[in-house]
């Protein structure tokens, strides 16, 4: 993979980057290193380009993937250092790096492997256990209580510090080790028994699984119980309470922490995995601020109508959705383009082809970035 950046003194769109890369290098390298003729038989990739404008210049990203061999990938990578105008703008593209894929996908194999691995010993069962451990679990298993429709622990009511959990069998593997004052939420909403339980204590430690359903279910119990949450405390990483050896359950409860400091640790980590799921993460974190200012164009727009903004931050007139594609192409200074509509997969191809870097339409699917193009749509306004 080649990476390279661009500089130009002057507005260029996508289209022109990879026009100027074909036909400049058209000739200078020889017959079997046409870069067209490469691109048919599959040896390169897409040219994907990525332009940010700023004052009337343009600065941006060159991607060229290549299954040649490294002596021609160097050589085409060193041709593209030969353009030296785009259009009738000025142009700078330097190489940073040539990157061997299939080494860093070896490392990623590696690194994968490790942590299955890890996995596997983590989650097999305490050979450690002796007989004498097995056989008293039967003596505990009958101390479980029910207090006001929960499972819980018999010591629970007197005891100055009490640990939720989720479910009976979470109490059920606390009582294994002698752990007497655990309580269930039971899954189905927090009782409000639990709440009022929870303010006469002195300490009061949410234990949880360690995936995303036990971050979920402590946004739950602080909702409820405020304050009254003193501490928190997670099993490890994809393992759940109910399954933890007795050493792991001790070492979980011996680093728990303060409950605010953690709540608003896992509020954080819960709002960057729900932007990551719909495509946003780091690509998307923020709409720039010529983004929110082509809000005011859909004041207006028929659903399905869509207003190109050109490089003077003007806007069209209202397209209808079958004259848009001939309107983009027809269009020589497109910057933007707003929609009144969801961001489609079309939408994407079309703005693509316009070299378009960012579409605003009134809402965007699960995928929000695509072939050089993002996608924001008025709920990140």
């Amino acid at each position: 993979m080649i990476h390279a950046t661009i500089r130009t003194d002057g507005t260029v769109a996508r289209k022109d980057v990879v026009g100027a890369i074909f036909g400049q290098t058209e000739g200078l390298l020889g017959e079997e290193l046409q870069l067209r003729k490469l691109q048919r038989t599959g040896r390169i990739g897409h040219v994907d380009v990525i332009l940010h404008q700023h004052k009337g210049k343009v600065n941006g990203e060159i991607q060229l993937s290549s299954s040649i061999d490294q002596v021609s990938t160097a050589v085409i990578g060193a041709a593209l250092e030969t353009i030296d105008r785009i259009g009738p703008c000025k142009s700078v593209i330097k190489v940073k790096r040539i990157e061997n894929i299939r080494s860093a996908k070896k490392d990623t194999v590696i690194d994968r492997a490790k942590q299955l691995l890890l996995d596997i010993v983590n989650s097999g069962a305490d050979e450690s256990r002796n007989i004498l451990d097995e056989v008293r679990t039967v003596l505990n298993l009958e101390k479980e209580a029910d207090y006001k429709g929960m499972t819980a622990g018999p010591n629970v009511g007197e005891s100055e510090a009490i640990i939720i959990v989720e479910g009976r069998n979470d109490v059920r593997n606390l009582l294994k080790y002698d752990i007497k004052n655990a309580i269930a939420t039971m899954g189905s909403g927090i009782n409000p028994e639990l709440a009022k339980l929870a303010k006469g204590k002195k300490t009061v430690t949410a234990f949880l699984d360690g995936d995303r359903g036990g971050k979920l279910l402590l946004m739950e119990i602080s909702g409820e119980l405020g304050n009254s949450l003193t501490h928190v405390a997670f099993a490890p990483t994809s393992r759940e309470v109910e399954h933890l050896e007795m050493k792991v359950v001790t070492k979980a409860l011996a680093q728990k922490e303060t409950a605010g400091k953690v709540v608003a640790r896992i509020q954080k980590e819960i709002k960057i995995d729900d932007d990551r799921s719909v495509g946003r993460g780091q690509e998307a974190l923020e709409t720039p601020d010529e983004v929110k200012a082509w809000a005011g164009m859909l004041d207006g727009l028929k659903r399905n109508q869509a207003v190109i903004v050109h490089a003077d931050g003007t806007g069209s007139d209202p397209i209808g959705a079958r004259s848009l594609e001939n309107a983009l192409n027809s269009s020589e200074n497109a910057q933007g383009l707003v929609f009144a509509g969801k961001v489609t997969a079309r939408i994407f191809d079309l703005a693509s082809g316009a070299g378009i870097e960012n579409v605003l339409g009134t809402s965007v699917g699960t995928v929000t970035r695509k072939g050089g193009v993002q996608a924001y749509s008025t709920e990140n306004i």
